[in-house]
């Protein structure tokens, strides 16, 4: 599926196996997520049932061109909630924020792909993503979860490589970005935004080494303990504080444990005064023991 001009062109098979591609008239503006290569000539040999219906793919086309048209310019509490844009100079945070997008995702959409190469920098204005891969044998395994204030893929948009990873959201989450190029541009002529970005991924190498640590783990508390270390962060994600809204299935699907173990996990961890549950979330009683 592509964009181009105001056209939204989509490849599809018809009832005789051809591929066939159907055009709309839309509005010129993209969204900036990365989707899946949809182009034939980029992607495998796929099959599709005879029965398939034009309709439904016109009707799946017509979805696709209202959500490319989510795009739209933050609000003024987005701004305020976009950690680094105060450190700038007043002539680049006006810059910034004229580039800055803002769309929303889902629970299980996914932002960007593996192998899709980058375009922009980006930052969860609310809610929770997930940074994680896929095995060939369909095993995930995931890095890393960013909440509400957290802005990630830096190192990728530095080395302009696609991307390694899945960027995916476990709940209703909007989702900041800015191009490649400002990024890049307030790296030339900010030295406040240069501290933070290595700030970022001096952090992010922290969590990383550590991520290793817990997938040696056979201790579902301490995978959980170390999964709830990395979402309360304060250097990432300062907007937190002690407490965090999160549901036992978004827990474990980034700690890479079933439901019921982290519910066993965060029974223990209370009763080693080490968390508090709340409803719809947690509050950390003992971040160094967490850590420990």
């Amino acid at each position: 599926m592509a964009v181009a001009k105001g056209r939204l062109v989509a490849w599809v098979s018809n009832s005789l196996g051809k591929v066939v591609s159907i055009t709309a008239n839309v509005g010129c503006t993209l969204a900036f997520r990365c989707h899946y290569v949809d182009i034939p000539r980029d992607s495998p040999t796929r099959t599709y049932p005879s029965h398939f219906s034009t309709r439904l793919v016109l009707y799946a086309v017509a979805m696709k061109s209202t959500f490319l048209q989510q795009q739209r310019v933050a609000t003024a509490d987005e701004f305020a909630s976009i950690p680094w844009l105060a450190i700038l100079p007043d002539e680049w945070r006006e810059r910034a924020q004229a580039s800055i997008r803002v769309t929303r995702a889902m629970p299980g959409d996914y932002i960007c792909r593996v192998g899709k190469p980058v375009s922009h920098w980006f930052g969860v204005i609310e809610g929770l993503i997930k940074m994680s891969s896929d095995s060939a044998d369909g095993k995930t395994t995931t890095f890393i979860g960013v909440p509400s204030g957290g802005w990630f893929g830096e190192g990728t948009v530095l080395k302009r490589e696609p991307y390694r990873y899945n960027i995916q959201s476990l709940r209703e989450t909007t989702v900041a970005g800015i191009s490649a190029e400002m990024f890049m541009s307030l790296l030339d002529h900010s030295i406040a935004f240069n501290r933070f970005v290595m700030q970022q991924l001096n952090e992010r190498v922290s969590q990383f080494i550590s991520g290793i640590e817990a997938d040696r783990m056979r201790d579902p508390d301490k995978r959980v303990a170390h999964t709830l270390v990395n979402l309360m962060n304060p250097s990432l994600y300062p907007r937190l504080g002690s407490s965090v809204k999160i549901t036992q299935q978004e827990l474990a699907d980034l700690a890479g444990l079933s439901r019921q173990r982290v519910n066993a996990a965060l029974k223990n961890l209370v009763t080693q005064n080490k968390i508090a549950l709340e409803y719809g979330g947690l509050k950390v009683l003992d971040l160094k023991g967490l850590m420990q």
